[in-house]
C-alpha cells in the first residue's frame, strides 16, 4: 500500500518521536507553563487551562475532515503541515502579552493538535499498512507514552533557565528541525478508494449490527474513557488525599501511573496482541472500577494498586483508539471514522477536569464512583459490539 522503503521499525521510531514532540509541546505544555504565562499576563492559570480545553474542542471538530484527507491522500503531508502549524502557534504564544493573542495562539495549537496527534498518526499508519497496522499503532504509543516524562522536565528546564517565552520558541525550533523531517521521512501511501474492496467490519457483522450503531457504541465508550482519564488525571492527588492518603503517599502513588501505562502497552504489544482488540478494551474499561473498589476496601494502603490499574487501563485504551476501529471497520475510510468517533471524547476530555473538580468539591471522595460508573457503562457498550467477521 505504501511507496517507500522504510521498514515498520523505522516508521515506528520516526513517527513515535514526532508524536512525542507534538504531545509534549501542546497537550502537556500548560501543566508546566500555565503559572508563568498567567503571572506574566496578569491572569489566573485557569485561563490557560481554559485555552487548552478550547484547543481540544477545535482539534475534535477538525478530526473528521483531517481523517478524510488522510484517507484520500495519505498522512505524510498532513503530519508535516501540522509541525508548521504547531511551530506557528508556539511562536505566537511566545509573543502573547494579552488574552487575545493567547487565545489566537491556542486556536493555532488546537488546529495543529487536530492535524498532528494520535488520531492523525493512527490514520496515517492505517493508510501505509492497511489491516496490518495494529503493531505499528502500538509501537508509536509506546514511544509517545513518554511525552510527559520527557517533555515536562525539558519544558521546566527551558522555562527556568531562559523563561517561558524562550521555552515556547525552542519547542517551535524542535518542531521544524526534528519533527518535520521525521514526518517527511514517512512512506508515501497510495490513495485508498472504496472500489478497492469493501471494508470488513460492523456493516458485515452477524445479526445485522450496523456500522452506524457500532460507531455510536465506540464513540460513547471512548467519550466515557476520556472523561475518566482527563478528569481523574487532573485531580488524582487531591482524590487520594480525600481517601485518607498523605500528600507524600498521593504523589508516590501518582508516580506509578506512567510506568503502568507503558507496562500495559508492552502487554498489548505482546500477549494481548494475539487476541481481538475488543478483549483488550473490555479489560481496560474494568481496571478503573476494580481500582476504585480496592481503594474503598483498603484505603490509602491500596492507593498504589488503584493508580496502577487506572494507568494500565489508560495505556490500553489509547492503543484501542486506533486498533479497535481498524479491526471492526477495516482500513478503508479509517481516518474519517476515527475522526467522527473521537469527536465526543474530545469534548468530554475538555470539560472533565472542571466537572470532576466540582464533584470533588461537593461530594468529596465519592466523586471517584462517578468515574467508575462511567467506565462500567463503557464496558457494557463494548459487550454490545461483536468481533466476529472482523479482521
Amino acid at each position: 500500500m505504501s511507496r517507500g522503503t522504510a521498514g515498520p521499525l523505522t516508521v515506528v521510531i520516526a513517527l513515535g518521536t514526532a508524536q512525542t514532540i507534538a504531545w509534549a509541546s501542546s497537550y502537556y505544555l500548560p501543566a508546566i507553563l500555565a503559572a508563568p504565562i498567567a503571572g506574566d499576563l496578569g491572569l489566573a492559570p485557569t485561563y490557560v487551562f481554559g485555552a487548552l480545553s478550547g484547543a481540544l474542542v477545535i482539534s475534535g471538530l477538525l478530526g473528521p475532515r483531517v481523517g478524510h484527507a488522510i484517507d484520500t491522500f495519505g498522512g505524510r503531508s498532513m503530519l508535516a503541515v501540522s509541525n508548521l502549524v504547531f511551530a506557528a502557534g508556539l511562536l505566537l504564544l511566545s509573543v502573547a502579552y494579552d488574552v487575545a493573542v493567547l487565545i489566537a495562539a491556542w486556536i493555532l495549537l488546537g488546529i495543529g493538535m487536530g492535524m498532528g496527534l494520535y488520531e492523525a498518526a493512527f490514520a496515517t499508519l492505517a493508510r501505509i499498512y492497511g489491516a496490518n497496522a495494529r503493531r505499528t499503532i502500538t509501537g508509536i504509543t509506546l514511544i509517545a507514552g513518554f511525552a510527559s516524562t520527557l517533555g515536562w522536565p525539558l519544558t521546566t528546564w527551558l522555562a527556568t533557565e531562559y523563561g517561558w517565552r524562550a521555552a515556547c520558541q525552542l519547542w517551535a525550533v524542535i518542531h521544524i528541525s526534528l519533527a518535520l523531517p521525521l514526518n517527511l521521512a514517512l512512506p508515501r501511501a497510495a490513495p485508498l478508494h472504496q472500489e478497492a474492496g469493501p471494508s470488513t467490519g460492523a456493516s458485515q457483522q452477524s445479526g445485522g449490527q450496523s456500522e452506524t450503531f457500532a460507531m455510536i457504541l465506540l464513540a460513547y465508550m471512548f467519550a466515557a474513557a476520556s472523561f475518566v482519564s482527563s478528569g481523574v488525571s487532573a485531580i488524582l492527588p487531591t482524590m487520594l488525599v480525600a481517601f485518607g492518603a498523605t500528600p507524600a503517599q498521593a504523589l508516590l502513588a501518582g508516580a506509578l501511573v506512567g510506568p503502568a501505562q507503558v507496562g500495559a502497552r508492552l502487554l498489548e504489544a505482546g500477549w494481548l496482541g494475539r487476541f481481538h482488540p475488543l478483549l483488550s478494551a473490555r479489560l481496560a474499561m474494568l481496571m478503573n472500577p476494580i481500582g476504585v473498589l480496592a481503594l474503598v476496601a483498603g484505603g490509602p494502603l491500596l492507593a498504589p494498586l488503584f493508580t496502577v490499574l487506572y494507568g494500565a487501563g489508560n495505556g490500553i485504551i489509547t492503543i484501542a483508539r486506533g486498533t479497535l476501529p481498524l479491526a471492526l471497520f477495516g482500513p478503508v475510510g479509517f481516518g474519517r471514522r476515527v475522526g467522527m468517533i473521537s469527536l465526543p471524547s474530545r469534548a468530554t476530555g475538555a470539560f472533565a477536569p472542571l466537572a470532576l473538580g466540582l464533584m470533588v468539591e461537593h461530594l468529596g471522595s465519592s466523586a471517584l464512583w462517578i468515574g467508575a460508573l462511567a467506565s462500567v457503562s463503557a464496558f457494557f457498550a463494548l459487550l454490545l459490539l461483536r468481533g466476529d467477521h472482523t479482521t
